[in-house]
């Protein structure tokens, strides 16, 4: 994950509250993968939006997701702790 990415993306963390809670990238916004429709207002506007979860696989979901409700500007960040080391490096 490039630093350049990140920094002026809206960071999204797809994992459960319970995760999320455990451990995050500091300025993300966590909205669980299950949520994602009922959020999807949230998106829009944004110029660039990466979505990351435990392993990558939630969030790859989550890109598809988004991206079949007309985004095109998402990246699968893959887990969390790649984008809280990016995000870090800022």
């Amino acid at each position: 994950m490039e630093e350049k990415i990140v920094k002026h993306a809206f960071l999204v963390d797809v994992r459960t509250v319970e995760e999320f809670s455990e451990g995050h990238v500091a300025s993300s916004t966590n909205i669980p993968l299950d949520q994602l429709l009922d959020h999807i207002d949230e998106f829009k506007g944004k110029e660039q939006i990466v979505v990351f979860c435990r392993s990558g696989n939630r969030s790859g979901h989550a890109k598809m997701i988004l991206e079949q409700n007309g985004f095109k500007n998402v990246i699968n960040g893959g887990t969390w702790q790649e984008v809280d080391e990016a995000n870090n490096k800022l």
